[in-house]
């Protein structure tokens, strides 16, 4: 045998102890809890080694490609597995946890280029400022954040977006919307239609919020089964809200009593974001408005969180801050 057929054969077997396939079985797991819904969880996981082909059929993955690449993912899924033994279902966290050593979303850090959620027109809704940045880092590192200042600046924006989030990602299984039914200076007086038809003009902004991150018609079917709830204020008395984000908007319009109601309804694996700007209460005495008492008798509590936002973090329109610093300016 020739020198050259000789190392034809050893390339050839180094080859093929480099390169080889593998079955992984599944056990003690529903494979759909591991694999995520449309097996984003399993998609995500695999981005991790774009070297190997897998396949997932029932309880079984296939892989196939280089043999170190096969031990690190059978080493990097049972992780995977055991995590998911822990919880109560799987997050793009979690699978990033695993791989850059993090294993608390708690520990996420914005870096401006983080995308929170995409619009229905396919756009990436990000923080555009550093308040809005944050406000994103309080939302998983706290449990309850206070998100306070004048109009414009995002506040009810981005939390929804931060419960939307939460809901595509299946951290939380529903997003509950509530504000108070105050009218804002004006007597709409009697209103046509059912309940529903009456509270809906206090509540449009939150649906238009929503509208903008998620299609109608699933928006539609959420609101059915009562995946996303909206309702006023008074309606949360006596509830216990648990693995949800609670997101109470226009708090300058609750007194002390009401924002206590409010916050004790928190339950496991709940978030709360509370927005509300001091400035704009539209209660009939504007000291009955216990937002920032609240705030200041909850400030040293570990958990809570409170993000100030000011005229020059307003997104919208840039007269929008001219407006705002001019009525401030000439307050009587």
């Amino acid at each position: 045998m020739s020198l050259l057929n000789i190392i034809c054969k050893i390339i050839k077997f180094d080859i093929y102890l480099q390169s080889m396939k593998k079955t992984v079985k599944i056990q003690a797991a529903n494979p759909i809890e591991i694999y995520g819904a449309g097996n984003k969880i399993l998609e995500e996981f695999c981005s991790y080694f774009p070297g190997l082909k897998v396949v997932a059929r029932g309880d079984e993955i296939i892989l196939d490609g280089k043999q170190e690449q096969i031990q690190e993912f059978e080493s990097r899924f049972a992780e995977l597995v055991e995590l998911r033994h822990r919880k109560q279902s799987l997050t793009s966290y979690d699978v990033e946890s695993i791989f850059c050593g993090s294993s608390d979303p708690g520990n996420y850090r914005l870096n401006g280029e983080e995308i929170i959620v995409y619009s229905t027109d396919g756009k990436p809704i990000r923080a555009r400022n550093l308040k809005q940045q944050e406000m994103v880092k309080a939302y998983f590192d706290n449990d309850l954040v206070f998100a306070l200042g004048p109009a414009g600046t995002g506040k009810t924006y981005v939390a929804i977006a931060l419960a939307v989030r939460a809901l595509k990602n299946r951290e939380i299984k529903r997003i509950i919307l509530t504000r108070p039914a105050v009218e804002a200076g004006e007597r709409l007086g009697f209103l046509p239609g059912d309940l529903k038809d009456k509270l809906d003009p206090y509540l449009q902004p939150l649906y238009d919020a929503l509208g903008d991150m998620i299609p109608a018609k699933k928006l539609q079917d959420f609101i059915a089964d009562g995946t996303i709830q909206i309702a006023p204020l008074a309606y949360m008395r006596g509830r216990t809200l648990d693995r949800a984000c609670v997101i109470l908007d226009e708090a300058q319009n609750t007194n002390l009593g009401q924002l206590k109601m409010f916050l004790t309804r928190m339950g496991v694996e709940a978030k709360f974001i509370v927005t509300g700007d001091a400035s704009q209460v539209d209660l009939p005495r504007k000291e009955d408005s216990g937002l920032l008492s609240g705030v200041e008798m909850l400030k040293k509590i570990k958990g809570i969180a409170t993000i100030v936002f000011t005229n020059q973090d307003i997104v919208r329109h840039p007269l929008v801050s001219k407006i705002v610093k001019a009525f401030d300016e000439n307050k009587h």
